[in-house]
């Protein structure tokens, strides 16, 4: 089924892991603490109650690099059973304010689509995580100029972006989410009756991931470079 872009008027970016790399950092996180942990646990169960730790926290912490710390903490004292060093939850701490202080690497293609569509497009960045942490991240990105409106969104439902379309008085048929999670950047977008196109990126947090169930019978495209946005939107 061909999708018609015709009424778009406003177009929404995610930014982690669409504008720029995120996850992988995450990944690289999960290594180092099951390394500080392997005297205490198998990486497989590291992993897995780390996991656990982060979704039990949601609700209170949210998204991003401190929620992420402090579910690694937490979990590195259940599975040292509290006999963890304070040496070992200072290293924790550090991986969390290494990953804070990465460069910004955008991802192939995002500057010169942004530089594109802001001629005939409204564009706004709807991300969420760490309110903070994404403004450092668009600072340093040097996109803040694209973007007529920026939200950082305590998640990311039907209820957030029916909110957020009201706020920017726009209809759901007159808006276009982009994004690399089906879970978080499309479907509550398709079930709002808006626009969203998948670019998938390699690494995904499970959190993010959706079933063959849910996905069918949803309209929405999906794109392997954001680059080809330009040709579904020409």
């Amino acid at each position: 089924m061909e999708i018609n872009y015709k009424n778009i008027k406003v177009i929404g970016f995610d930014a982690d892991d669409t504008l720029w790399v995120n996850e992988t950092y995450f990944r690289e996180a999960e290594v180092e603490f099951g390394s500080l942990l392997s005297e205490y646990e198998t990486l497989n169960k590291l992993d897995q109650e780390l996991f656990r730790k982060e979704i039990d926290n949601l609700p209170l912490y949210g998204y991003g690099v401190k929620a992420f710390v402090l579910s690694m903490v937490e979990s590195a004292l259940e599975q040292s059973n509290y006999n963890i060093s304070p040496k070992s939850i200072a290293s924790i701490l550090n991986i969390g304010k290494n990953m804070l202080n990465k460069p910004v690497e955008l991802l192939d293609g995002v500057e010169e689509v942004l530089k594109t569509l802001s001629k005939k497009y409204r564009l706004i960045l709807a991300t969420k995580g760490d309110l903070l942490d994404q403004e450092r991240k668009l600072e340093k990105s040097g996109l803040t100029d694209y973007f007529h409106h920026i939200e950082v969104l305590s998640d990311k439902k039907e209820t957030n972006y029916s909110r957020l379309l009201n706020h920017l008085e726009v209809k759901p048929s007159e808006f276009l989410m982009i994004g690399n999670s089906l879970k978080s950047d499309v479907l509550p977008l398709v079930n709002i009756k808006a626009h969203a196109i998948h670019v998938p990126f390699h690494t995904t947090w499970a959190h993010e991931k959706v079933s063959e169930k849910e996905i069918n019978g949803k309209h929405y495209n999906t794109i392997k470079s954001l680059k080809d946005v330009l040709t579904l939107l020409k």
